[in-house]
C-alpha cells in the first residue's frame, strides 16, 4: 500500500532492480540506487491482478485502461495531506461524551405533596 499516492491503481515494476513499487517515491525510500528510466513500462493491475506492458513513447488515451479488465489506472493522484481534527467524534453519532443536563421529572408516589407538607402543618 502506497502512502504517497492513495488511489494507486497499478504497481510498476522497476527496470533496475526488478521489484514492484506503487510509485517512484516508494522506490526511493526502500532502495539505495536511483530509479532507471525506460520507455517500456511493466504494470500490474490491482483490480484484476494481471500484468501488462505499455510503451511510453506511443502512449495514447486508450492506453489509460487495463487491457484485461478496463480499469482506468491513469488518474489524478490523491496524496495524503496533514489534517487537524478535534479529538472527540461527532456528537450526533456518539453522544456518550455529552452531559445530560435535562431536569428529570420527580416520581410522585402519594396523593400528598411530601415536600410541601412540613410547611402546611402547624
Amino acid at each position: 500500500m502506497c502512502k504517497h499516492i492513495l488511489n494507486a491503481q497499478v504497481a510498476i515494476r522497476s527496470p533496475c532492480c526488478r521489484k514492484w513499487f506503487d510509485c517512484a517515491e516508494c522506490h526511493l525510500e526502500t532502495e539505495n540506487h536511483p530509479l532507471k528510466q525506460q520507455t517500456e513500462m511493466t504494470f500490474a493491475c490491482k483490480k484484476c491482478k494481471k500484468v501488462f506492458r505499455k510503451d511510453a513513447e506511443e502512449f495514447e488515451e486508450s492506453d489509460e485502461y487495463c487491457p484485461h479488465c478496463d480499469n482506468h489506472f491513469v488518474l489524478e493522484a490523491v496524496t495524503a495531506k496533514p489534517m487537524l481534527k478535534v479529538e472527540g467524534e461527532d456528537a450526533r453519532v456518539d453522544n456518550r461524551m455529552l452531559k445530560d443536563e435535562r431536569i428529570r421529572a420527580e416520581d410522585l408516589r402519594t396523593i400528598f405533596d411530601v415536600k410541601e407538607a412540613p410547611n402546611k402543618l402547624g
